[in-house]
């Protein structure tokens, strides 16, 4: 899953779902098809930008962490387990989460909390909240089973905002 960051093709993701790729399609709410070149990407944020060729897409509208409260709506799209264009709700549950994902990354910071219903396949796509306004990019799950058991996380749009335009800007992220 991914979220559109600007009309001329630039797509934001997770680096988990780009990084083992060779070969990257995007499928589009319409259905059209097109083959997506990596921009770059940062393991530690998990932030990935592709690009697809075409100039009339409608990027997403972020909102600001400010924004956010706890028991806001979340609403989180995406393609769970490959069924496409689906959506759940749930609300914020908390602001500022911190993780430890592995020895060899960096924590990941500031995440946001949800219950809605986040499976494998939602990596990448949007949680946004009842205005349709992204809040997040849907990243991890906590669970013993591989599947929601409602507690999800995503990166806040700031984080994925910067990331991504650093990565456009420069090819990679530079965090200091």
């Amino acid at each position: 899953s991914g979220v559109v960051f600007s009309s001329d093709g630039y797509i934001i993701t997770n680096n988990h779902v780009t990084e083992s790729s060779d070969l990257i399609t995007v499928t589009l709410s319409d259905g059209s098809e097109y083959q997506a070149k990596l921009i770059g990407a940062d393991k530690d944020t998990d932030i990935s930008v592709i690009k697809i060729e075409t100039d009339s897409l409608k990027p997403g509208e972020f909102t600001t962490i400010e924004e956010v409260k706890v028991g806001e709506i979340a609403i989180a799209l995406g393609s769970p387990f490959g069924l496409q264009a689906s959506v759940t709700q749930g609300v914020i549950s908390a602001i500022g989460r911190d993780l430890s994902i592995s020895y060899d990354s960096m924590p990941m910071v500031d995440l946001l909390q949800t219950d809605a219903a986040i499976n494998p396949g939602n990596s990448g796509g949007p949680l946004v909240n009842s205005t349709g306004q992204v809040m997040g990019i849907n990243t991890i799950i906590f669970s013993t089973s591989g599947s929601s058991s409602g507690i999800g996380f995503a990166i806040p749009s700031d984080t994925a905002v910067n990331i991504a335009e650093q990565i456009i800007k420069y090819g990679e992220a530079r965090i200091p």
